[in-house]
């Protein structure tokens, strides 16, 4: 598919509050969402996980390979279990990853910053707080996988940054107890 139509898909889902399948290209599984907004670059969605919302995403248009809105027998019982007033975006500017970040700053939160990659051994994930926003990285406070908050700040580079979660359940009660 092309950006043009991806974009046209996720517009519609966000229109009609549809549960779209996503696939990437550094992925084999389709991933669930309800886009919430779109930018020329990214689209912010509710994440959905078995049946519910686990909070939200910002992802890059230029990483999918396909978006499809759902019209299957699991979509209509995630259309009963998932109240569509909970689905509306956060304030939040996602233009671009400077913007993106900048709005999440604010909001003094921990986040789940990506790069994502097929080569698994690729991959980065990093989790905690924003601490500074610049022009083309942030600047990024994150914790390891024992909860402890690491001494070394990392600089992430926005060209490697594929997704940014954030409010989500893994992220919120992993917090709890940092």
């Amino acid at each position: 598919m092309n950006k043009v139509k991806i974009k046209e898909v996720i517009t519609t889902a966000i229109k009609s509050k549809e549960i779209c399948g996503v696939s990437f290209k550094y992925d084999l599984n389709y991933r669930y969402y309800f886009p919430l907004l779109v930018s020329d670059k990214l689209f912010l969605s509710a994440n959905e996980d078995d049946f519910i919302l686990d909070g939200f995403t910002v992802r890059r248009f230029c990483d999918v390979k396909k978006a499809e809105i759902k019209n299957n027998r699991c979509a209509e019982i995630t259309k009963c279990e998932v109240c569509s007033d909970k689905l509306h975006a956060p304030e939040i500017d996602i233009t671009d990853w400077y913007s993106t970040l900048t709005s999440l700053s604010k909001m003094n939160i921990n986040i789940i910053i990506e790069k994502e990659n097929s080569d698994y051994d690729k991959c980065e994930f990093a989790i905690g707080r924003i601490k500074k926003v610049l022009k083309t990285k942030v600047i990024f406070s994150h914790f390891d996988a024992d909860g402890i908050w690491q001494d070394e700040d990392y600089e992430i580079p926005y060209s490697q940054i594929t997704s940014i979660t954030f409010a989500s359940r893994y992220v919120e009660i992993f917090s709890k107890y940092v």
